[in-house]
């Protein structure tokens, strides 16, 4: 698939056209300094990434379905008090929000590293990625995606169940947020019954005793049009299925890093041992016949059991209690 780029004229366009009312071509040229030509010629290709774009005679553009902007000073409303804990940065479009933030964290310029509590959320990615180097797919203006750069003294070796945690911080948010009937699948998806509505890359930095960096990437969908959801190859939700009072994507990152950022502090302390009873509490296949494909292509199957103190997916199959630390689990059927 081709990988969209918006020119910088084109996202000017699109945030004078995120009220959703009508803006005739010559208002946006004059706005903008430009021909109407101009203003033309960058929407043309809006509807690649996800843009449904009206355009009638004496009347002029409008988006068919207003955009809800990610803004940084709504961020920090919803943040309070909790905003000094992070560095928020809002980005129109890059590839992937982990691969920018992962350079930066490991980057030594004059300015130093960044900080711990750093956070990138981005308006378009072109080339999200989630677990096992699938593809992640989200247009524009339907899904919050976003990394967060968190610094731990501990080494990579005590960073066991971090993903599975992270997962338990998001469904504490959601909560929050009046979310129904949203689960946890082993070991960083979160689903409804509708399908996925969200999931988790996390990637690290640093030496096995430490210190650490830690780029933990997040992916939820807020609405799943019909031109999105043909491009995904499995069941997916959204959150405005599940929530009665659909929170703005401004608010939703705001508390899902509040409640991040209490879990991660936790998890440093103590580990995902102090996370394990209240995942199992959310985990969709708990104590259900499973089957766990290898990446060779073998399939054990058993009983899921829960999760160990370091987030190992417990099976009890007919060769006894076994665990397993990777694999896509699934219903056995």
């Amino acid at each position: 698939m081709t990988k969209v780029i918006v020119q910088a004229r084109t996202w000017q366009l699109l945030n004078l056209l995120a009220d959703g009312e009508f803006h005739s071509g010559e208002a946006l040229a004059d706005q903008l300094g430009m021909s109407r030509a101009s203003v033309f010629n960058a929407l043309a290709g809006v509807v690649d990434y996800g843009v449904a774009l009206q355009r009638i005679r004496g009347r002029g553009y409008r988006l068919a379905r207003s955009w809800q902007r990610l803004e940084f000073d709504e961020v920090l409303r919803w943040l309070g008090k909790s905003a000094v804990q992070f560095d928020v940065e809002i980005v129109p479009q890059t590839h992937s929000s982990n691969a920018l933030l992962l350079q930066r964290a490991g980057l030594d310029t004059a300015n130093g590293r960044a900080p711990s509590g750093s956070v990138i959320a981005v308006e378009l990615q072109t080339a999200g990625r989630g677990r096992m180097g699938r593809a992640w797919h989200s247009g524009f203006g339907n899904a919050l995606t976003f990394s967060l750069l968190w610094r731990f003294d501990c080494g990579l070796n005590a960073l066991s169940g971090l993903s599975l945690a992270t997962g338990v911080a998001i469904m504490r948010a959601l909560n929050r947020l009046g979310a129904q009937g949203v689960q946890l699948k082993w070991p960083n998806d979160i689903l409804t019954t509708q399908g996925k509505l969200g999931g988790v890359l996390i990637e690290a930095q640093g030496d096995m005793l430490g210190p650490s960096a830690v780029v933990i990437g997040i992916g939820l969908n807020c609405s799943l049009p019909d031109h999105l959801a043909h491009r995904i190859d499995q069941p997916a939700s959204a959150l405005d299925e599940v929530c009665r009072d659909t929170p703005t994507r401004n608010q939703l990152l705001a508390v899902v890093l509040q409640e991040l950022a209490g879990a991660l502090r936790q998890f440093a302390q103590d580990g995902f041992a102090a996370f394990g009873d209240e995942w199992e509490r959310y985990h969709i296949h708990q104590n259900q016949p499973v089957q766990l494909r290898m990446a060779d292509g073998s399939v054990v199957s058993g009983i899921a059991r829960g999760v160990s103190d370091g987030g190992e997916l417990c099976l009890e199959t007919a060769q006894g209690m076994r665990q397993f630390n990777s694999g896509e689990v699934g219903r056995l059927r």
